[in-house]
């Protein structure tokens, strides 16, 4: 039976990856096989993120910001 080895690591700038592990024997011709993910890695924001971004930046942080935001939005309405 062929002995198997599963690691993961990730890939170092210049595309480089080391595997290192005690139970590789000196010397001895192994193959290596990289798989890719499937599907590209996208960062994802928090909703606190996209709000940040959004226009008027309606990320608020107590219920009081609520408050007072939206009393300036009324008394904008009344002019």
């Amino acid at each position: 039976m062929q002995a198997a080895l599963r690691l993961i690591t990730e890939v170092q700038p210049g595309g480089k990856i080391e595997v290192i592990d005690a139970q590789l024997p000196d010397g001895v011709p192994v193959e290596v096989i990289v798989l890719l993910p499937s599907t590209p890695a996208v960062p994802r924001r928090s909703i606190l993120a996209v709000l940040a971004d959004a226009p008027g930046h309606l990320a608020f942080q107590t219920a009081e910001e609520v408050d007072a935001y939206l009393k300036r939005e009324r008394d904008a309405w009344e002019r």
